[in-house]
């Protein structure tokens, strides 16, 4: 149940993001083969790991992972062998982003925006309306609803920890 759940709030996040995509279709210059924001260093939250365990179990099991530092997803030609039970983080990248942050610790919120550079060409991330930025926020809280819901408060996962080491067989 929670990760029909999860699959319903990736189909919205889908659908507002295609809606920026088509807003700023001029300056996003991401397709195919870019993976340049897919790194190693993204965690996913656990009902997320648990959805692509779900899912790809045969590539998790058998499948080699991809070179270190990339995302351990991507295949030779930089596609995402798990496109369509991509994580969260994954659905939203090159798009511009927007975001509250505490700055020197008196509890004031300053908006914090950024887009990857292969998009920054164009209006100026800063003066974008807010409804032609993706907010975060939002989604993520509605992930640590989910993770709760699993029983773990804040688990998150490296990618490349999903792959079976052969020491699991």
């Amino acid at each position: 149940v929670l990760l029909d759940v999860l699959a319903n709030l990736y189909e919205e996040v889908d659908r507002r993001a295609n809606e920026l995509v088509h807003i700023h279709s001029g300056r996003l210059k991401c397709g195919f083969g870019c993976c340049s924001c897919c790194v190693d260093e993204l965690t996913v939250f656990e009902i997320e790991a648990e959805n692509i365990k779900k899912h790809y179990k045969e590539l998790l099991a058998d499948g080699k992972p991809g070179p270190e530092g990339a995302c351990a997803f991507l295949d030779r030609r930089g596609g995402c062998r798990i496109y369509a039970h991509r994580p969260y983080v994954c659905r939203t990248q090159g798009l511009p982003l927007r975001w509250m942050e505490e700055i020197d610790g008196d509890g004031d919120l300053v908006e914090m925006r950024d887009i990857c550079t292969l998009n920054d060409r164009g209006e100026r991330v800063e003066t974008l309306s807010v409804d032609f930025c993706w907010t975060i926020g939002p989604v993520e809280e509605q992930l640590v609803r989910l993770q709760t819901d699993l029983g773990d408060q804040l688990g998150r996962v490296f990618l490349r920890s999903l792959f079976c080491r052969k020491v699991c067989a």
